[in-house]
């Protein structure tokens, strides 16, 4: 358990690295501390003595504590004194991320970078806290997948203080659209828009939708999921549209596909369309509970051609994700920026331009004309 001091004190400190307090800025009183974190004046004193003595704060004698410039102190240091690149992801060792995190790691190691990982497990309190330790550490360049990427993020912030301690970042598989980064991207929409044609040139044309809403991906396929149908003008009815966050991707869809399965011959769906491989091998245990079967009764589409499209007895049609070519390519293009424009990210749309995947459709046996 933290004590009140060391509460403070975070806080504080939190307001440093995500650019609240200004280099030279004077930041709360004593009083307005005590108030705002409910604690004595001796535990407030303590928090600020700490930062004072590890140079985030100085004092002026009665004018108050100001926010140190720790940019001259810092420049040039990163962690042992080696070139370091960091990693964040939402996950590490799960699903297509491995193959993603070794085409980076790889280039980066060859060309004499220290690479550190960092998993969010896609949650906006752990991205904070990760972008705390690489401002303090003062790495050479970041490479990020955003974190729920189609919500509004707190912690824009701290990526506008990476600029302004001109640290480059760059963004793979979605980015912050407000913050206009460069990024390496598939190109989602029409990712999802083959998936759904492709069920739609079987002769299947009622289809569900199975997409994750608060990853900018899961919107993109849904997009083109849409564009698919409108282009060969069939009606979408909207109870096939099951979206989901993150928290409930273990429950929610094959809860709500059971939903569907239980509907007439006539209503239920012949088609899924689903927003990755994860995702469709959960829905076919659904679809075995049912005893149905696939593609005889039911076709499905997953999307990032993962291992998992391999592992079942069916193996499943599925949109090909560039996984370690995407890695490779954001090493690439992050040292890049890190030389050409001497770590100043306001130079790097000069350096170069964001990177967009286009995706292939990969066909396998889950998937069959309608019957």
């Amino acid at each position: 358990m933290q004590t009140k001091y060391s509460i403070v004190k975070q806080a504080i400190k939190s307001k440093i690295l995500d650019g609240t307090f200004q280099p030279h800025q004077k930041i709360s009183s004593e009083s307005e501390l005590m108030k705002q974190f409910n604690v004595s004046r001796h535990t407030v004193r303590l928090a600020i003595g700490e930062l004072v003595n590890q140079g985030w704060l100085y004092r002026e004698q009665g004018a108050g504590t100001f926010c140190a410039d720790r940019s001259k102190l810092d420049t040039g240091q990163s962690i042992n004194n080696q070139k370091s690149i960091a990693i964040i992801t939402t996950y590490i060792s799960d699903y297509i991320f491995p193959s993603i995190i070794r085409g980076a790691e790889s280039y980066l190691s060859q060309n004499g970078y220290h690479v550190s990982l960092f998993s969010t497990n896609n949650d906006h309190e752990n991205e904070r806290r990760f972008l705390e330790k690489i401002l303090t550490q003062h790495f050479d360049g970041v490479i990020v997948e955003p974190t729920k990427s189609a919500t509004s993020n707190p912690n824009i912030n701290y990526y506008l203080n990476l600029e302004r301690q001109n640290i480059p970042y760059i963004m793979i598989n979605a980015y912050y659209d407000e913050l206009e980064p460069l990024s390496i991207t598939l190109n989602d929409e029409q990712g999802g828009l083959l998936q759904t044609e492709h069920l739609i040139e079987l002769g299947h044309k009622n289809i569900a939708g199975f997409f994750k809403n608060d990853d900018g991906q899961g919107s993109k396929r849904m997009k083109g999921y849409l564009k698919a149908h409108r282009k060969h003008g069939l009606s979408i009815n909207p109870n096939n549209i099951i979206t989901y966050r993150t928290e409930d991707k273990y429950h929610k869809p094959s809860e709500e596909l059971e939903k569907l399965l239980a509907l007439t011959d006539a209503e239920r769906p012949t088609g899924i369309v689903c927003y990755n491989d994860e995702l469709a091998i959960a829905l076919l245990d659904v679809l075995r509970r049912k005893k149905l079967r696939v593609p005889e009764d039911i076709s499905i589409v997953g999307y990032d051609d993962s291992f998992l499209t391999e592992v079942s007895e069916v193996k499943i049609t599925s949109i090909k994700h560039p996984q370690s070519e995407m890695g490779k390519v954001a090493a690439e293009t992050i040292l890049d920026i890190v030389k050409v424009s001497n770590a100043n990210p306001r130079k790097t749309k000069e350096v170069t331009e964001s990177i967009v995947f286009e995706p292939e459709l990969v066909v396998r046996n889950s998937t069959a004309p309608l019957n």
